[in-house]
């Protein structure tokens, strides 16, 4: 197995840590860029032109971070790599999170993936946030029942984020949880099951609030130290991404690279710390040939920034979610149900004998 391919990442390096004159840092750091990758594929002119800096002084600073970024590279690289069998065992062992969907979780391969940024999009009124909500939650489902028995962060940007909703679904889930351990009627169950009170569940979701993009994106940045501090944190919900990056925001130019700088974080932070990311996203009318159609904020390049996109949308007055990107999984619609204990599955009904006739078909009982 040794003659598998291996993957390697190098981190980019955060521009503050580099022997920049503070008055460069600074001028960097105003036009948005962030760390070395940023300054990957900009030329002198380029940098010289967005940041104010002099020709010379451009030609200086890219020297002198593209130096530390090879210098950082070679002795360093060996570390980073992974075979093929290592990162399928990896990808095996860890859990999937519920969405108490059961066709949901189908569709995405037994639940939200761990290691991968998901992205939910969709019109208002959805239930977007609920779904985030519900996530938060069943993230503390305990490892005996096959969950990731974990906490969340839950960063909402636009004030959605609501006590009450995340009492009532804790509740539901809590409940949930104790009948399992009931049926089995396993001591352990019903031990693991004790765990996850309402109480515990709502004091380990971790909640910031966000009112602007800066605050944004140093959240982000400073997620890494947060986990460090908080090892048990399993899935991190943005709600939604796109709120202050789609407002009063005139230089597209800086928002295309400070968001390329967040989907880089963001996926570093879920393949490094092996959990999930859910990115709550909000829909933007196209138009094309045949007319308008709704699409994901923020452009089609964001769509590279996750792993796996699901599009919710109503037809008819029903919930429904569309698998639209994944790398392993078939492209899918289900239908879903926001209820009082959260999200939920729709209940298929059976035909009844008038509707079926009164005769069986032939050859099916």
């Amino acid at each position: 197995m040794s003659g598998l391919v291996a993957t390697r990442t190098v981190a980019p390096r955060d521009l503050s840590s580099c022997a920049l004159p503070p008055a460069i840092r600074a001028k960097l750091l105003r036009a948005g860029f962030q760390t070395s990758q940023d300054l990957e594929d900009v030329s002198v002119l380029e940098l010289s032109k967005e940041t104010g800096l002099t020709p010379e002084e451009a030609l200086r600073t890219l020297k002198e971070v593209r130096g530390d970024v090879a210098s950082d590279v070679a002795p360093s690289a060996h570390k980073d790599s992974r075979s093929a069998l290592q990162l399928l065992k990896s990808t095996q062992r860890l859990p999937h999170i519920l969405t108490f969907c059961a066709d949901i979780d189908n569709m995405l391969g037994g639940g939200v993936a761990m290691g991968e940024v998901t992205e939910f999009c969709g019109v208002p009124g959805i239930g977007k946030t609920q779904l985030g909500i519900q996530l938060a939650v069943d993230v503390h489902l305990p490892s005996l029942f096959g969950g990731a028995e974990g906490e969340a962060v839950y960063i909402d940007t636009e004030g959605s984020f609501m006590p009450q909703r995340a009492v009532e679904i804790a509740e539901a889930f809590s409940l949930h949880v104790s009948k399992m351990a009931n049926l089995r009627n396993d001591p352990a169950l019903s031990a693991a099951a004790n765990s996850v009170a309402t109480d515990k569940i709502l004091q380990s979701i971790h909640l910031f609030r966000i009112h602007d993009y800066v605050e944004q994106i140093a959240v982000i940045h400073t997620l890494p130290g947060f986990l460090d501090q908080h090892p048990k944190v399993k899935l991190v919900v943005i709600d939604s991404i796109a709120f202050h990056f789609r407002h009063n925001f005139e230089d597209f130019a800086l928002r295309s690279r400070l968001l390329n700088g967040i989907a880089q974080r963001l996926t570093q932070i879920a393949t490094d710390r092996e959990i999930a990311v859910v990115l709550v996203n909000q829909v933007t009318t196209k138009i094309g040939s045949n007319g308008g159609y709704l699409a994901p904020a923020l452009g089609d390049s964001w769509a590279h920034a996750c792993t796996s996109r699901v599009m919710l949308f109503w037809e008819a007055g029903s919930r429904f979610a569309r698998l639209y990107k994944s790398p392993s999984r078939k492209c899918e619609t289900v239908a879903y149900n926001i209820q009082a204990e959260g999200v939920r599955g729709v209940v298929r009904k059976r035909p009844r004998a008038s509707e079926q006739g009164e005769n069986p078909p032939p050859g099916g009982s």
